[in-house]
């Protein structure tokens, strides 16, 4: 969506304004896990009958995946924008996801997991998604092998087969708490013949997500949210109807938002334990935050503090909101130190808030941020789906004008982020403005 074709005469693209230093105040409902949603749709490749999946977000990533399952021969019927209903009875062994969509998104690679733990074979283009850096699927490659799977890259593509003798349960110990192998290997696992175990297994929520979805369809997983995983494969499962948790990182972000602009926002359909490492750092920050059942209220109006924070797996504090809470240091009083274990290349984003006035310098995994008192608008490019949404959180709590460009990456992620802030009195709009470089390039081209 960056670029599109404005009435035939130019192109344009799409940004976000933000007039920041306005309070929030009101309430944000929070949308489906898209980290789950894009673990569960894949799953449904090995269900018989129809599944219907709720709470999903309305985001480009979700829309992505849905493409490519109907790509690949499954029924897709959308009963609103939140509700699908999947049907992969005509999915056939030998079909291959499709190169182009496949290589947008990282999470494209769970599809290897699916078709191997259904027709044992599995042919998909490599993953796409935010340039985070070396992430290498070695991990998932070891899991494929070690069920019985021969594992091939070539061309572009990930090839495993294991038709000879089919997949069997095996250990399986992972060298990391990778949550894209831990994933990827449930889905190997769910159908194949025995027991494999997975130590060192990932703990996020969505992983968890993933396992009761496929216990609800008749799989027989158990240690889902510890270090390990127990999967009995099943002969069959059948589709069933199933909702999907809401989005921490979301959550978080808005969280972050509040903490950063000011004011008092309630947030709906959230899980607060899932949200207990980013409510005790914005706590530290100097926010207040009271959790009930399913909601969750966050108040700012003192003066932020400084911090440290240092990524780890769940429940650690999470790579994915590390840039949201560094755009709040940006403006604490005193000197802190974020950390990054987790991702190489996160630290893109610093560029684009020194635009704003920021301090911060990054030595490797480390950067140190010397809070200024105020960050004042300026024009900022989003290079990832959480630097865009750091780079939202900097603008809402900055003095001036912000205008967020790339906005496409955070719509891979979001849903209506721009309606759900004005709707908390954020002044923020939707604005098309003309290419410059692409005319510029026609006219001297």
């Amino acid at each position: 969506m960056i670029i599109k074709t404005n009435t035939g005469r130019c192109s344009v693209l799409t940004q976000y304004v933000i007039n920041g230093g306005i309070p929030l105040r009101g309430s944000i409902n929070i949308s489906g896990a898209k980290n789950a949603a894009l673990a569960i749709l894949p799953a449904t490749l090995l269900m018989e009958g129809e599944c219907r999946i709720e709470n999903i977000p309305k985001v480009t990533d979700v829309t992505l995946m849905l493409e490519i399952l109907r790509d690949v021969g499954a029924s897709i019927r959308l009963v609103d924008d939140n509700t699908v209903v999947i049907d992969s009875g005509g999915v056939r062994a030998g079909s291959v996801a499709p190169y182009e969509q496949a290589r947008r998104m990282r999470a494209s690679y769970y599809l290897i997991g699916a078709f191997l733990g259904r027709f044992s074979s599995a042919q998909v283009a490599m993953p796409g998604g935010c340039n985070l850096g070396v992430r290498p699927i070695d991990q998932h490659i070891k899991g494929f092998e070690k069920l019985g799977a021969e594992v091939q890259v070539k061309a572009g593509f990930v090839h495993a087969d294991a038709q000879g003798g089919g997949l069997k349960g095996s250990p399986v110990y992972l060298d990391m708490a990778s949550v894209g192998a831990t994933i990827n290997i449930i889905l190997a696992a769910a159908m194949a013949e025995g027991l494999t175990v997975i130590e060192n297994a990932a703990r996020e929520p969505h992983v968890v997500d993933l396992a009761n979805f496929l216990n609800s369809a008749g799989a027989d997983i158990k240690g889902a949210g510890t270090d390990i995983i127990k999967i009995r494969g099943k002969k069959s499962l059948t589709g069933r109807n199933y909702a999907i948790i809401p989005d921490q990182i979301e959550a978080g972000t808005y969280m972050a938002a509040v903490t950063a602009a000011g004011g008092e926002v309630t947030l709906t359909n959230v899980i607060p334990k899932h949200l207990e490492c980013i409510t005790a750092k914005l706590e530290e920050l100097g926010a207040e935050v009271e959790e009930d059942d399913e909601s969750i209220t966050i108040k700012r109006e003192g003066k932020l503090r400084k911090a440290n924070i240092k990524t780890l797996p769940y429940p650690g504090f999470p790579t994915d909101m590390q840039p949201q809470v560094s755009a709040c240091l940006s403006s604490a009083e005193g000197i802190s130190m974020v950390t990054e274990s987790i991702s190489d290349n996160r630290y893109r984003y610093v560029d684009e808030l020194k635009r704003m006035g920021a301090r911060i310098q990054v030595d490797g995994k480390v950067a140190v941020i010397e809070g200024v008192k105020k960050l004042t608008g300026a024009p900022v490019q989003a290079c990832d789906l959480r630097a865009g949404a750091a780079l939202i959180v900097a603008g809402l709590g900055a003095q001036g004008k912000t205008e967020v460009g790339g906005v496409y990456h955070i719509e891979r992620g979001y849903e209506d982020a721009v309606k759900k802030l004005q709707g908390v009195g954020a002044d923020i709009r939707v604005e098309d403005v003309p290419d410059t470089e692409l005319l510029s390039a026609g006219q001297t081209g």
